[in-house]
C-alpha cells in the first residue's frame, strides 16, 4: 500500500506527463511527416495466425486475433500454438518493399498483441526467438528493411490485456487462474520492460500504437509514459493509453468520420476484409475501388488511412492482400499528388466526389460520373488551368455563374475508381456557400438524454461538428428521436449520421412538410451512414429510432448538407 505522499507524488508526476502528451496536437515539427504521409500499412501477425480462426476443429466468430479470449482458450493451450509457429516464408524486404510500391509512407505492425505474446527478442521468454522454431526477431529484420527503404516504422503495443500473463487485462474477465494476478506488477513487470525493449533496441521508431486500455488508471499510464519519456520522447502516439492520456491521434475503427475530426491529427484503421488477424474462412475482400475511395474520402477530410494485412503462419501476407496494394500502388503513381501533402476539402459536402487541397491547387476527385457531362462546384474564384492528371490530352471547359463552377467532362470517366481533376487557382480555394453544414449548432431537442452532471450528452453534441462529442438517450430507452430545427427552410441534398455502440436496429430520418413528417431515408442498423437524395426545402429534421438495444443510443454526429 503506498502512502498519500507517495501519491501525491505520482500524481502530479502524471499531471505533467498528460499535460505534455495532451497538447502533443499542437507540435507541428514531429507531426509534419505524418500529415504529409496520408497512407500507411498496419500488420496486425502473431500466434493467432496458427489457429487461423478455428479451435477444437469449429470456427469461433469474431475476428483472427481474438481468438484465444472469444474461443475461451486456456494460456496452456494456446501457449503450444508457438511450437507450430515457423514462418519460414516471411522476408521483411519483400513485405516493406511491397508497402513502398502500394504507395504507403510508413508500417505499424503488431509487436505485442492482447495475446501477451511478443514478436521480438524480449527478456521476457514469451516470444517468437524463444518460444518458436522460427527463431528469429521480426521486429529486427522489419525495422531494418524499413530503414533501407525509407519506410517509417510504428509498433503497436498491447499495454493493458494480456490473456497470457498473470495480472493482464482481459475483456470480458479472465476465464483461466493462470490469468489472475495484479495489474500492477504486470505493468511493472512486463509492459513497462517491453516498452523500453521496443523503444530501445530498434532504433527510431516513429510511431507507438497503443490499444484497449482496459483497466488502465492514471497512474498506470504513467510508468508506462515515463519509459517512454526515457527512450524516445517526441515519438508519435496515438490517443489509446489510457489513464487520461490524450496521444496525438484519434483513431476511429473501421469507418470514417462524416467530416473528420476538423483541427485534430486522425487516422481511420480498416481492414481489407472482416478481420484484422489472418482468418483462413474470411473471404469477404473490400474491392480496389472501394479501397481507393476510402483512402480518397479519408485525405479529403484531413486524416490518414491505415490499411491492415493479416499474414499467414507461413509468413505470407495473403493473394488478395498483394493484389489490391499493387492497384493501389498503381492509381497512386497517377494520383499521388492530390493525396501526399494535402489539406481537407473547403467543401463539406460534394454530391459526386471528394477534394483536397495544396496550396492554390484544388483536386477534385470524381466518383459519380455526370449522366449529362456536367459538374458543378461552389467555387467562384478565378481558376488559371484545369486539367486530369490520368490524361493530359483531354480539355475541360469552364463555366462561372455566380456562386459557381461548372466543369464540362467527356462522356465516360478516365478512370473508374476515382478520376482526379486539378485546378489551379489565384488563391486558396474556399466554399461559397453561406451555410456548407446548415445543421451545425442550431435548436435541437430529443426524447431523452442519459443523466450526466457534466452534460456531456446533451443533444446539442450532436450538430457540433465535433466527433469527439455526443448525444445520448436514457440508458433504458429501446426507441428515442432526435431533432433539429434550421431556423430557415434550407435545400437539403444529404445526411451524415455517426452512431457509437452499434445499439440501432431500425430507423428513419424525416423532414417536416406542413404539419406532416416525411420519410426522407430508413434503414436497420445505422453505424456510420451518408446518404444523398434528391434535395427537399424544409426547416425541421429528426432522426426517428423505432427499435434499439438497451444501453442508450449514442450519436456523436448528425449532420445535414446544402444542395439544389
Amino acid at each position: 500500500m503506498k502512502s498519500k505522499l507517495t501519491k501525491l507524488v505520482l500524481a502530479l508526476l502524471l499531471l505533467g506527463v498528460s499535460s505534455q502528451f495532451s497538447m502533443a496536437q499542437e507540435n507541428n515539427d514531429k507531426m509534419q511527416w505524418w500529415k504529409e504521409a496520408r497512407f500507411g500499412l498496419f500488420i496486425h501477425w502473431g500466434l493467432y495466425a496458427v489457429p487461423a480462426g478455428i479451435w477444437n476443429g469449429k470456427e469461433i466468430p469474431g475476428i483472427g486475433e481474438w481468438i484465444m479470449n472469444r474461443g475461451k482458450i486456456p494460456v496452456a493451450d494456446y501457449r503450444q500454438f508457438a511450437s507450430n509457429f515457423n514462418p519460414v516464408k516471411f522476408n521483411a524486404e519483400e513485405w516493406v518493399k511491397m508497402a513502398k510500391n502500394a504507395g504507403m509512407k510508413y508500417i505499424v505492425i503488431t509487436s505485442k498483441h492482447h495475446d501477451g505474446f511478443a514478436m521480438f527478442k524480449s527478456k521476457d521468454s514469451f516470444n517468437i526467438v524463444d518460444a518458436t522454431p522460427f527463431k528469429r526477431d521480426i521486429v529486427a529484420e522489419m525495422a531494418a528493411a524499413c530503414k533501407k527503404y525509407g519506410i517509417r516504422l510504428g509498433l503497436y503495443y498491447s499495454q493493458a490485456q494480456d490473456w497470457n500473463h498473470p495480472g493482464g487485462a482481459a475483456s470480458g474477465g479472465h476465464w483461466d487462474s493462470a490469468q489472475n494476478g495484479n495489474m500492477d506488477q504486470y505493468i511493472e513487470n512486463v509492459a513497462v520492460p517491453q516498452v523500453k525493449e521496443i523503444l530501445t533496441n530498434y532504433g527510431p521508431i516513429s510511431v507507438i500504437w497503443w490499444d484497449t486500455p482496459k483497466d488502465m488508471n492514471a497512474e498506470r499510464a504513467g510508468k508506462i509514459m515515463e519509459a517512454v519519456k526515457a527512450t524516445q520522447p517526441d515519438i508519435i502516439m496515438n490517443n489509446r493509453l489510457g489513464g487520461g492520456v490524450a496521444g496525438d491521434l484519434e483513431t476511429p475503427e473501421q469507418y470514417i468520420p462524416a467530416t473528420g475530426y476538423p483541427g485534430l491529427n486522425w487516422e481511420s484503421c480498416m481492414t481489407m476484409n472482416n478481420t484484422w488477424g489472418f482468418k483462413s474462412n474470411d473471404n469477404n475482400w473490400k474491392s480496389t475501388k472501394t479501397l481507393i475511395r476510402n483512402l480518397v474520402d479519408i485525405a479529403s477530410k484531413g486524416g490518414n488511412y491505415l490499411l491492415n494485412v493479416g499474414p499467414t503462419s507461413e509468413g505470407m501476407i495473403p493473394a488478395p492482400s498483394v493484389e489490391r496494394l499493387q492497384q493501389i500502388g498503381t492509381w497512386l503513381k497517377i494520383n499521388g499528388e492530390a493525396i501526399y501533402g494535402t489539406s481537407a476539402s473547403p467543401f463539406a459536402y460534394l454530391p459526386w466526389g471528394r477534394a483536397t487541397v495544396k496550396e492554390n491547387k484544388l483536386f477534385l476527385h470524381v466518383f459519380n460520373w455526370p449522366v449529362n457531362g456536367t459538374i458543378k462546384l461552389p467555387l467562384s474564384g478565378l481558376i488559371k488551368k484545369a486539367y486530369f492528371l490520368s490524361v493530359k490530352n483531354i480539355s475541360i471547359k469552364i463555366t462561372q455563374k455566380g456562386m459557381y463552377t461548372f466543369l464540362q467532362l467527356p462522356a465516360n470517366a478516365p478512370d473508374s475508381n476515382a478520376t482526379v481533376i486539378a485546378l489551379e487557382l489565384n488563391k486558396k480555394p474556399v466554399s461559397s456557400l453561406p451555410s456548407p453544414i446548415p445543421s451545425v449548432i442550431k435548436m435541437s431537442e430529443a426524447s431523452s438524454t442519459e443523466p450526466d452532471l457534466s452534460n456531456k450528452w446533451n443533444c446539442k453534441n450532436a450538430f457540433d461538428n465535433n466527433s469527439l462529442s455526443s448525444w445520448k438517450s436514457a440508458k433504458t430507452d429501446t426507441s428515442a428521436w432526435l431533432s433539429i430545427d434550421l431556423g430557415k427552410s434550407f435545400n437539403i441534398g444529404a445526411l451524415a449520421i455517426s452512431e457509437a455502440g452499434g445499439r440501432i436496429l431500425k430507423y428513419t430520418v424525416e423532414y417536416k412538410d406542413g404539419n406532416d413528417w416525411k420519410k426522407l431515408v430508413e434503414g436497420g442498423s445505422l453505424n456510420n451512414i451518408l446518404k444523398q437524395f434528391h434535395p427537399v426545402s424544409a426547416q425541421q429534421f429528426r432522426l426517428n429510432i423505432s427499435q434499439a438495444k438497451k444501453g442508450g443510443v449514442e450519436i456523436k454526429e448528425f449532420q445535414l448538407f446544402y444542395d439544389e
